[in-house]
């Protein structure tokens, strides 16, 4: 449901781990690029969906916002509630990943007030220590939202540790949209030790990724290709774009 890396390599772990279906959401990449990705490494084994995790808000405040079939390119950096109204425009499909994780994610009175635009809250995620685990599965439980498992895969050992199922096929992005709302998913995971440390080693990643890799795309970077003043994006997000300090405009 939700992997931030995609290759030759990728697809095979998948493939060999009985994932139908993978959706494909990397940081600070533009949706014509995820999506030409995603039509190159689909094929009859494996369907790969489009998707993209929009970081609403200012960096040091940011909520992450997983938006699937998408019609038109959506911006990093805008207010969350310029984001959500977007999404409901597109009337895309709307995924709250990791809730209440850290400083990165939506919280419940976040959720409570966008439940309407909202198909689903993940209640488990390999990124998550035991305890944040348990927090995601109670928020899930009390906002009335289908919920999801993910690998939310970015090292390839990952890909495969937990998933979710439905009840149908799913061969296209509406297909999962479709599911996601009325199909019954499913949680599944892996257990035992190796899954604990390949858990851990995402845990992991996720300090070296904040401390130098996306500082390094976003403070030194200047002009990422989702930043909401790139010329691709013509001037429609400038009412509700934010600079990574917290300001309008």
């Amino acid at each position: 449901m939700h992997v931030k890396i995609l290759d030759e390599s990728v697809v095979e772990r998948a493939k060999s781990r009985g994932i139908d279906v993978l959706v494909y959401a990397p940081h600070f990449t533009r949706l014509p690029t995820i999506q030409q990705r995603a039509e190159q490494f689909s094929d009859d084994e494996l369907t790969v969906v489009p998707a993209r995790e929009i970081f609403a808000g200012p960096w040091h405040d940011r909520r992450h916002v997983l938006a699937v079939d998408l019609s038109q390119p959506i911006p990093d950096f805008i207010t969350l509630e310029g984001a959500m109204q977007e999404l409901d425009r597109q009337q895309a499909t709307v995924l709250v990943p990791h809730p209440e994780f850290l400083t990165v994610s939506l919280d419940r009175a976040q959720i409570d007030r966008y439940s309407d635009v909202i198909d689903g809250v993940e209640a488990y995620n390999p990124k998550h220590l035991s305890w944040h685990n348990r927090r995601a599965s109670e928020i899930t439980r009390k906002s009335d939202r289908p919920a999801f498992t993910s690998s939310y895969a970015h090292l390839l050992t990952t890909v495969g540790e937990a998933w979710t199922t439905f009840d149908r096929p799913i061969n296209a992005p509406e297909d999962l949209t479709a599911a996601l709302r009325s199909g019954n998913p499913q949680l599944r995971h892996r257990t035992g030790a190796t899954h604990r440390v390949r858990c851990l080693a995402e845990f992991a990643h996720l300090g070296w990724e904040n401390t130098w890799e996306k500082f390094d795309r976003v403070v030194r970077s200047g002009m990422e290709p989702t930043h909401p003043g790139h010329v691709a994006y013509g001037g429609r997000f400038d009412d509700v774009r934010v600079d990574r300090h917290g300001v309008l405009g």
